[in-house]
């Protein structure tokens, strides 16, 4: 059975986070747009940043890929191409794993230089205070589900309620009764990413929008040599040039 509470989180709320996603990236790309920006603090410390972030960034595109794979992908196709849900199972439970522990352990890297380096605590915005603990929250509830229900549980087949469910939404055709008897902590985890992403647009983490992923399909860099002796393509000379009027 549905309940009002059932329609107001797996119903509602999915458009609600969208609306503020779309809205709030919009609005903050027209009136905001020199605040588009990480706000680099590499300047004030470097050492602990060269550790945190290509664990986190990594480690988080894994996590990102493994979500689009198994909430857009239907268990059916994965089937069809021979993936049996107990080799899907045992991927999901050991890349997950793999990148889960990876992105959180950069998280909790940066997390720690921004509180214990006073220029980089001080260069905190106050939507930082907000977003970062959601974040932290939503991956470690993610984590855990990969853990716990997957691992220690024996797995929880979410491609036949959660993954239907999210493309529902997408199609503008919901269905809440599919997230009724989803386990608890998936709940948790699905409530902290829809937060996530109505937070995001407002906070540091829009720069994600605007990697320079473009740098992937530009023209090469030539670097050419210059002789000793030798300024540009010609040779110098000595003695006073004309110059031109």
């Amino acid at each position: 059975m549905t309940t009002s509470l059932d329609l107001l989180l797996w119903g509602a709320a999915p458009y609600a986070a969208i609306a503020l996603l779309v809205g709030g990236g919009v609005w903050r790309y027209r009136y905001d747009r020199f605040g588009w920006t990480s706000r680099s603090s590499q300047l004030h410390e470097s050492t602990l940043l060269r550790i945190g972030s290509p664990l986190f960034h990594f480690g988080l595109l894994l996590v990102i890929g493994g979500h689009v794979l198994g909430l857009l992908v239907p268990k059916n196709l994965t089937e069809l191409l021979g993936v049996t849900e107990d080799n899907y199972h045992l991927v999901s439970l050991g890349m997950g794993s793999i990148a889960g522990l990876a992105a959180l352990t950069g998280l909790a890297i940066l997390l720690w230089r921004r509180l214990r380096v006073p220029a980089v605590r001080n260069a905190s915005l106050r939507s930082d205070r907000i977003a970062y603990p959601v974040l932290a929250l939503a991956m470690l509830a993610g984590l855990t589900t990969t853990v716990l229900d997957n691992g220690l549980r024996g797995g929880y087949d979410y491609r036949e309620t959660i993954s239907p469910w999210f493309r529902g939404i997408l199609l503008l055709h919901p269905q809440p009764e599919l997230m009724a008897h989803v386990p608890l902590d998936y709940k948790l985890h699905v409530v902290l990413g829809m937060t996530l992403f109505a937070l995001w647009p407002f906070s540091r983490l829009v720069h994600a929008f605007s990697a320079p992923v473009h740098y992937l399909l530009r023209p090469y860099v030539v670097y050419r040599r210059r002789e000793p002796g030798r300024v540009g393509n010609r040779a110098t000379r000595r003695g006073w040039e004309p110059v031109d009027r």
